[in-house]
């Protein structure tokens, strides 16, 4: 869940890439939102040597558009084939592929508040959650995130949409508005519709959005820190659509809001995941990723830490709690995650990140889950 909040000052700009074909210009919008100015200047990209020890992110050229993938594209994977369908375009930004987990911990609150049930109310109030938390407040972060990452790109992933110039500035910024005031106004609407007189949710979506525009925008631009920015990034994928879940069918409380902010270690290490593929565009632009900050290898090791302790710290606290099945249960589903992490991700975490997330991931959402049944009971 994420944030553009300056709605009196805001000011991007872009940079234009060397490729005289397809210029990329970027507006820079004053106090006066009427008043825009256009400023050119050339992005030069040239190579540098690196010691053959280091992990550099390899990309071709452009996107291998005849071998490119239509689902790809959809989902905002790599892989992706060139599209020029400009709503195609617009959904490939919002990334769905990362709406999934967002949805998830809205149904972890839902369960853990121990209030929800199956009416169709109850379905539809969460549906209507579930589509501010993915498509509106994730495709707004992941839009925003695009944007100012957007030179980043131009290194490691040149044939994105935005650096390729597949979709205009202008495009850009009215979808990263439509996004973010379309969940908030859902966020409203269900504080409403669970008769709250104080309005959690919207102001939960208030601070994710924040949240969202301060890890990707400067001058904070937390995601320069590999600890604060990835952090940040795990709080909004597991602890902010839990929160609001777990609001509009009952009462968020400070074991819930604690637990929950353990489990974002969690989402630390998942974060650092995607990390890995950008390493010679985060060194270019100065960005201390952890893979950045600490090398590959020693990197992994935080990262799977960072996944592994947590959830076992979880499972502790859940056989303290009195509850050994449920511990049990979690401590199963820790298992193939730690497999699949010596299988793909610690052998190549480049090469096999999509296999790692795809075959590990299933689990830890489980996991989620199994501690919100937990805490309902």
């Amino acid at each position: 869940m994420a944030s553009l909040l300056n709605s009196t000052v805001y000011s991007v700009r872009l940079s234009s890439y060397a490729n005289p074909s397809n210029p990329l210009r970027s507006p820079q919008l004053a106090s006066k939102p009427s008043c825009i100015a256009f400023n050119r200047r050339r992005f030069v990209v040239r190579a540098t040597e690196t010691d053959t020890n280091e992990v550099r992110a390899k990309v071709p050229d452009k996107a291998p558009a005849e071998n490119g993938s239509s689902f790809n594209q959809i989902l905002g994977i790599k892989g992706a084939k060139q599209e020029t369908n400009k709503w195609k375009i617009r959904v490939q930004l919002t990334k769905p592929v990362t709406w999934p987990p967002l949805i998830w911990g809205v149904v972890c609150g839902a369960a853990a508040s121990g209030n929800f049930h199956w009416t169709v109310e109850d379905v539809a109030k969460s549906i209507v959650c579930m589509m501010m938390s993915g498509p509106f407040l994730t495709g707004y972060t992941q839009t925003i995130n695009d944007w100012y990452d957007r030179e980043i790109d131009a290194i490691n992933e040149p044939y994105r949409p935005i650096p390729s110039g597949a979709i205009s500035e202008n495009e850009v910024i009215t979808q990263i508005w439509v996004l973010l005031l379309g969940g908030l106004g859902l966020a409203g609407l269900l504080d409403v519709w669970a008769g709250h007189n104080f309005p959690t949710i919207f102001y939960l979506a208030v601070g994710g959005s924040l949240l969202s525009y301060i890890y990707s925008a400067p001058p904070l631009k937390l995601k320069q820190n590999g600890w604060i920015g990835n952090f940040a990034l795990g709080a909004s994928y597991i602890s902010l659509p839990w929160w609001a879940g777990q609001a509009l069918f009952g009462t968020l409380t400070p074991d819930i809001i604690v637990l929950t902010t353990l489990y974002s270690i969690a989402g630390l290490g998942i974060a650092i995941v995607n990390d890995f593929k950008s390493i010679e565009g985060d060194r270019k632009m100065g960005l201390q990723s952890l893979p950045v900050a600490f090398g590959s290898e020693t990197a992994k090791w935080i990262c799977v830490g960072a996944i592994d302790i947590t959830q076992i710290s979880v499972a502790g606290y859940l056989l303290g709690s009195g509850k050994p099945l449920y511990a049990l249960a979690l401590l199963g589903l820790i298992v193939p995650q730690v497999f699949f992490q010596f299988k793909y991700f610690l052998k190549d975490p480049v090469k096999y990140d999509v296999k790692y997330q795809a075959s590990a991931q299933p689990f830890l959402i489980l996991g989620l889950l199994v501690t919100a049944l937990a805490t309902s009971h």
